[in-house]
């Protein structure tokens, strides 16, 4: 380890290589607070030939990297272990280029979210992708977790936006692809290989978004509805009265801490579901019409954007984390048609197992993608590995999916087979060998350990 410190040191200088007591304690877990162990170094190249050069060294002595981004992820993903080299590409930020004709944008990976929508407001554009997060959020982290939010009702998930992209291997080969054509049929779609990869085949370096036009408006209302299966007739509807940007559903437990923790009350009795809906059309017609049909009990409208952000500050909860100490994150999707009994019946079945744990519901209803916290007073490994087993077997049953958006990282991983069959595990451990034949890049994370 200390010549190939030596050697990390003379190629990316004393700013560019920290080792010992100069690591930072935030490189030690992401927002899921699991990680315990202090990477053996942190690496922070300012380009790209610097990241080819030191993924070499580490390549030639088979040290592990662990690429880290604004860690702010959820599923342990860019936690190190003891021994492992974290890489962050923080120094490597900013936009490059915006191509207002084509309407793209080539990022580089270090740029916090919040920066590379700034650029696209500035050219007339929307950025497709938004979250709570987007404050300290990279998009290198959002291209490996396939990162999503609540508007993939209306742009996609971030695999769908990105049309270039370039990465650095673990042996330092960089491969580059940058185009950003919307059209491109020469051979194998490797950029889509490493959207959602969680920094286990190679450490994205740049990429190439689509840029959506800015809407002429954005309307936005906060509904209370007398049940979930109002608020997917109401969706239906809404989908062929307007063009749906959001679609966010909060059931009573989530609604009312939401509120606690924005210093608000919208209504005056919590709703059976609150679904606050966002449109780039008015919200009138559709609400009166709702309202004939006994979809919707009452609705605000936003007269102003401070109005929209204070509804939106009810579904974001800032502080949640804070405000229920050791809480536990799920993130899941099912068909829309079976989400209102989905949730009745997992609610039910929790509180039969495990008495006294309270869980908050809510998520974007709009593409299906469900969201649920759990809280105990004390909770013990035992216990959460059990509800583990018993959130992800429901939904192993409704044919869904474990990770909707936030990545297996290590927290999911041993659940990964009820959402993939082993035959696509399979094929997903055959290229990590083919292009990680070492097994160096963030090991561990992602892929179940083979039997």
């Amino acid at each position: 380890m200390r010549e190939a410190l030596d050697e990390l040191f003379a190629c990316l200088g004393p700013a560019g290589c920290l080792a010992g007591p100069d690591v930072p304690a935030a490189s030690r877990t992401d927002e899921s607070r699991t990680g315990h162990h202090l990477p053996a170094a942190l690496l922070r190249p300012s380009n790209v030939d610097q990241l080819s050069r030191a993924m070499a060294i580490c390549h030639r002595h088979k040290l592990r990297i662990v690429p880290q981004g604004g860690m702010t992820g959820l599923a342990g993903g860019a936690n190190p272990s003891p021994g492992d080299v974290a890489v962050s590409l923080a120094r490597f930020h900013g936009v490059e280029a915006v191509d207002r004709q084509a309407a793209t944008m080539c990022v580089r990976a270090g740029t916090v979210l919040a920066v590379a929508q700034e650029a696209a407001e500035d050219a007339g554009f929307v950025f497709p992708i938004d979250y709570g997060a987007r404050g300290s959020c990279q998009i290198g982290g959002l291209v490996a977790t396939n990162a999503g939010g609540p508007r993939v009702i209306r742009y996609g998930t971030t695999r769908s936006n990105v049309l270039g992209l370039e990465v650095v291997l673990a042996d330092g080969t960089v491969l580059s692809h940058l185009g950003g054509q919307l059209k491109d049929n020469t051979g194998y779609d490797l950029k889509s290989l490493f959207v959602g990869s969680e920094g286990t085949l190679g450490v994205v370096t740049r990429a190439v978004f689509r840029l959506w036009p800015k809407p002429a408006e954005t309307c936005t209302a906060l509904c209370a509805l007398p049940d979930a299966a109002a608020a997917t007739a109401l969706l239906a509807a809404a989908r062929s009265a307007v063009t749906v940007s959001a679609y966010e559903a909060l059931w009573p437990a989530y609604y009312d801490i939401g509120c606690r923790l924005a210093k608000t009350r919208p209504f005056d009795a919590t709703p059976a579901v609150c679904v606050l809906i966002e449109a780039e059309q008015p919200l009138e017609a559709l609400l009166a019409t709702a309202f004939e049909e006994g979809l919707v009990e009452d609705a605000l409208m936003a007269r102003s954007y401070a109005d929209a952000r204070a509804f939106w500050a009810v579904r974001e909860a800032a502080g949640l984390d804070d405000a229920l100490p050791g809480l536990m994150n799920f993130d899941v999707s099912v068909e829309l048609q079976a989400m209102p009994a989905f949730v009745d019946g997992l609610a039910a079945a929790i509180e039969n197992a495990f008495p006294g744990t309270r869980s908050l519901f809510f998520g974007h209803m709009g593409d299906g993608n469900l969201h649920l916290i759990l809280h105990r007073d004390a909770m013990d490994a035992g216990t959460a590995h059990a509800l583990d087993d018993l959130v992800y077997e429901r939904v192993r049953r409704e044919a869904g999916s474990i990770s909707a958006e936030h990545g297996i990282g290590t927290l999911k991983r041993d659940w990964l087979g009820f959402s993939r069959s082993p035959a696509e595990i399979q094929a997903m451990h055959a290229i990590k060998s083919a292009l990680d034949p070492d097994g160096i890049m963030n090991p561990g994370k992602l892929l179940p350990r083979r039997s």
